[in-house]
């Protein structure tokens, strides 16, 4: 290793790595605040490994569910400054200040309107309105909680760590995910079975011993019967013998009356 003109492997070329694209509309942000263009996390969705630090970046966005479009106002002015310098790309539709990365910004959970802190401050409801009041939008007039949908844009650590904490407390009060088609379909023929080996269980069992007795006074009786009949005048067989009745050819005036004479 070394000295044999080869070259050792840093991090940029151990981690597979995209070089950075400016930002372009649509833009969305996390519970984090954090910037993303959205056809990168897209792409990142479905491939977890297109990006070798995505974790890192962006690992606690689980779906599109997880992220906000932001409604954003292009910067009217952007020219290029004396010294070459490109201008902001957006600004805040209210005090018109560019979102240069020093001044904080803000959007609304709710319709994802993005707005410079003081901007947003000058025009909300008054301090003595009630925190749980509902505010409208400046911008879309679309509800929003002055103390749950407002959360900052490129927050510093101390703010990341306080956004982070009420996001997996929300994350906590979520339904558990439900089951696809397949596996409800799954769970009720799983539930059928034993249902069907309960009703089996649950059928008489036939004794042998107890067959054998039934068949036994079946044949008894059946003889009785037989001794009784031979007993009996021709006369007297042919009220119980049907025989006779089945040969002859009933008409209407006798279809369904008993007579041996018709």
């Amino acid at each position: 290793m070394g000295n044999d003109g080869g070259s050792i492997p840093d991090r940029r070329d151990l981690v597979k790595s995209k070089p950075k694209s400016k930002l372009q509309e649509p833009v969305v942000s996390c519970a984090l605040g954090k910037l993303y263009n959205k056809d990168s996390i897209i792409e990142y969705l479905l491939d977890h490994s297109a990006y070798g630090d995505g974790e890192t970046i962006c690992g606690h966005i689980r779906s599109l569910k997880d992220i906000n479009k932001l409604t954003l106002t292009p910067n009217p002015s952007r020219t290029p400054a004396a010294d070459g310098r490109e201008r902001p790309q957006f600004i805040c539709p209210l005090t018109l200040k560019e979102m240069n990365g020093l001044v904080p910004f803000v959007y609304l959970s709710t319709c994802g309107c993005t707005f410079s802190q003081a901007g947003l401050k000058n025009v909300a409801a008054s301090p003595s309105s009630s925190p749980q009041e509902l505010s409208l939008c400046p911008q879309c007039a679309k509800k929003y909680s002055p103390t749950t949908d407002i959360l900052q844009l490129n927050p510093n650590l101390e703010d990341e760590e306080r956004m982070r904490d009420i996001m997996e407390r929300q994350r906590l009060l979520e339904p558990p995910p439900k089951k696809s088609g397949k596996k409800r379909k799954a769970a009720a023929d799983g539930g059928e079975e034993p249902a069907k080996k309960k009703r089996e269980e649950s059928r008489p069992s036939t004794n042998p011993s107890i067959a054998a007795a039934s068949r036994a006074v079946v044949s008894s009786l059946a003889m009785e019967e037989a001794k009784r009949k031979a007993g009996m005048s021709e006369a007297v067989k042919s009220l119980y013998d049907s025989t006779d009745r089945e040969k002859r050819k009933e008409t209407f005036m006798t279809m369904g009356t008993f007579t041996r004479y018709a």
